[in-house]
């Protein structure tokens, strides 16, 4: 059966990161995912990042990232991905993915998903790639970029973006053509009105170059992050898809606005609550 991790983000906002770590592990999760959106604290209305004085951000990242590896061993987990900070289009952000590929090998972690430029061709968004390739396999962790989508303010959908479409997504991964380079698939993004796709269409199209996955659901509108099971996207026919092509990476959730009505008193059972979805789709590709 495939292993389960889930990001830790929301989870930290609630407990910190080092309780999310262990709450993780005590649900019951065979990894965790590093997300590092937090090394920068980026303002969206303004598009500037502002001052942060989170341990990501700090001269003592790399030991900060080193206690939540062994809080995590310590539970019989391993940090199988990371995310680095976003968006890319912000200078000040880029400058930080050297690092994030760095924290990301301290961690444990094998693939450090970091987004293209929504708005940049493939051969545009490689130059960033080729750039940052060398680092990468110098701590042997693959980039993977992932799908996105712009918004419509007038019609309320989504516009294409980068990797928004199998066409799109192949034609990054072709422009920089490294097996230090893959695919993480973000399920719910596929799945948005819109973009004229499908989670299972993308697997289809990416093969072996799919080796991570954020997992989440929505309404097939909205980019909701929400628990698997709890919406619309048809999980059945994204597990029979992922069987078929013989994907053999982790099962990834993605759900990060799950956590956002759990205090920190009872937090364990939204992170239960993600266990129990996260096995239950593992359960199903392993039986598609």
């Amino acid at each position: 059966m495939l292993k389960i991790s889930t990001e830790i983000g929301s989870i930290s906002r609630v407990v910190g990161e080092e309780k999310a770590v262990e709450l993780v592990g005590k649900a019951g999760f065979d990894a965790w995912d590093l997300t590092m959106f937090r090394m920068t604290n980026y303002d969206w209305k303004t598009k500037k990042c502002m001052p942060n004085d989170h341990p990501f951000a700090s001269k003592d990242c790399l030991n900060f990232v080193r206690e939540l590896r062994k809080i995590g061993e310590s539970y019989g987990m391993v940090c199988n991905q990371s995310h680095a900070p976003f968006p890319t289009a912000c200078k000040e952000i880029r400058d930080k993915y050297k690092l994030a590929l760095e924290m990301t090998a301290v961690a444990g972690g094998k693939v450090c998903i970091i987004h293209p430029d929504n708005n940049k061709s493939a051969n545009e968004n490689a130059e960033m790639y080729f750039e940052l390739l060398d680092t990468a396999k110098s701590f042997g962790v693959k980039i993977a970029t992932e799908n996105m989508w712009n918004w419509d303010y007038e019609t309320n959908i989504a516009t294409p973006a980068a990797c928004s479409s199998p066409k799109s997504f192949v034609e990054h991964l072709n422009a920089v053509d490294s097996d230090y380079f893959v695919a993480c698939l973000d399920i719910g993004h596929a799945e948005m009105k819109g973009l004229d796709t499908s989670a299972p269409e993308m697997i289809n199209a990416l093969g072996n170059k799919l080796q991570a996955l954020h997992i989440h659901d929505n309404d097939k509108i909205h980019d909701s992050h929400l628990v698997p099971f709890s919406h619309s996207i048809d999980f059945d026919a994204i597990a029979k898809a992922l069987k078929q092509n013989n994907y053999n990476g982790y099962l990834t959730l993605e759900a990060d606005a799950h956590m956002r009505s759990f205090a920190p008193e009872n937090a364990f059972d939204g992170v239960k609550q993600l266990y129990d979805a996260a096995k239950r789709f593992a359960l199903m590709v392993e039986n598609a």
